[in-house]
């Protein structure tokens, strides 16, 4: 069983075994695409084409759907840029902290 959230309300998406996630498929919370560049765990703003899967065409618009046969739900990536996000935020309320 796979788990990730929604890139655009972060909702938790559950899959079953095999199960994968299609061309048209969207979040049932906000309606939004999930087969796109910015639920995959390939996508890295830092890479050329914005990628990290080499072969990969160039896709316009990474928060719509679209046919990319390389799409992998990125789990692993999510969860560590959430992690990275939560801990910055922490740091940064811990510098601006009133004593």
């Amino acid at each position: 069983m796979g788990r990730f959230s929604c890139n655009a309300c972060k909702f938790a998406i559950l899959l079953s075994s095999g199960e994968r996630v299609g061309y048209r498929d969207t979040c049932s919370a906000c309606n939004a695409d999930l087969h796109s560049c910015l639920n995959c765990a390939h996508h890295d703003p830092s890479a050329y084409n914005e990628c990290r899967e080499s072969s990969s065409e160039r896709v316009a618009d990474r928060e719509r759907a679209n046919r990319c046969d390389y799409f992998t739900i990125g789990t692993a990536r999510a969860a560590a840029v959430d992690e990275s996000q939560h801990r910055a935020k922490r740091a940064l309320d811990d510098l601006f902290k009133k004593t």
